[in-house]
């Protein structure tokens, strides 16, 4: 990359983590006078959607943090760098997630049975201005470029929280021109619906790359018959693809050559083949000239033929 071309990156990747960092700091405005609103009008509505723009915040900040340290260089301790530490955060947001959604529905449940007095004239000012802020965030976001899927990820958030603050604004209308205080607590769980499906969807997202499971749309099979297309290779086995984090693809891989194959050639190919096809931009192949004497290999080539039997 020439000069040019790393300092136009560099700037783009700047002026993303700038935007992701205001509408971090935006957001967690917002739900300081949502939560402040709620507690004084006495709605459950507000302190919930507070809490959904919480859970919101937190997940832009992972991904300023994400865009930040992903520039970090590696060390001799953190050999692949820093950028696990985003699906560590992630995690325990998800559990936190799952306590927060627990209280909500507790509370809005005894509130059916017990309906409680609340100023909906106030609800209604700090729903719209909850909406209002909303809005100007997804403006501020909305300038991204599509291939930044952690600008993304933000924006869906950010999309969350506006259907959130509608939400709030239409129970503090039903009350107010209706006297319907169950509204308040019938949004309370519709919010706790939606933190619930997202703080779900974190935990298994994050616990997979935890567990370095296989990245979502890779089939291994595929990757080493795609491997196998290179000159002079004879059989890719023993393949292994997970992420550091969101996006972030590795893999190992052993491949058998035939006796005439030149293994440069070969292994520039099966590098080249993984990154075109499947997005990996570390790969990591053990050149073979005969046959593997891994003691996986031997496992696997034992499972092969049981499987092979029992047909």
């Amino acid at each position: 990359m020439n000069a040019p071309e790393h300092h136009h990156d560099h700037d783009h990747a700047g002026a993303s983590e700038r935007r992701l960092l205001w509408a971090f700091v935006l957001t967690s405005i917002t739900l300081v006078v949502e939560a402040t609103g709620g507690w004084l009008s006495g709605s459950l509505a507000l302190l919930a959607d507070a809490g959904h723009m919480f859970v919101d915040a937190f997940a832009l900040l992972l991904a300023w943090m994400g865009a930040y340290l992903a520039r970090r260089p590696a060390d001799a301790r953190r050999s692949f760098g820093y950028a696990r530490l985003e699906v560590l955060v992630g995690y325990t947001n998800a559990l936190f997630q799952f306590g927060l959604v627990a209280w909500i529905l507790i509370e809005a449940i005894g509130r059916f049975s017990r309906p409680e007095p609340i100023l909906s004239g106030m609800m209604l000012i700090v729903a719209l201005a909850g909406l209002a802020v909303n809005v100007f965030v997804l403006r501020v976001l909305g300038g991204h470029d599509h291939d930044d899927l952690n600008a993304a990820g933000a924006r869906l958030h950010v999309l969350g929280d506006l259907l959130g603050s509608l939400g709030a604004v239409a129970a503090a209308l039903l009350i107010r021109w209706r006297g319907w205080l169950w509204a308040d607590p019938a949004f309370s769980i519709f919010v706790s619906l939606l933190i619930l499906g997202s703080a779900w969807r974190l935990l298994m997202r994050s616990a997979h790359i935890l567990l370095e499971g296989t990245p979502e749309g890779i089939d291994l099979a595929h990757v080493a018959l795609a491997a196998k297309q290179g000159e002079g290779i004879a059989d890719v086995h023993h393949v292994h693809v997970w992420q550091l984090a969101g996006g972030r693809r590795l893999a190992t891989l052993h491949a058998r050559l035939t006796e005439e194959a030149d293994a440069q050639v070969a292994l520039a190919q099966v590098q080249a083949i993984l990154r075109e096809k499947f997005q990996i931009a570390h790969a990591t192949v053990q050149i073979e000239r005969r046959d593997c004497a891994h003691e996986e290999c031997r496992r696997d080539a034992h499972d092969d033929l049981d499987h092979a039997h029992s047909h």
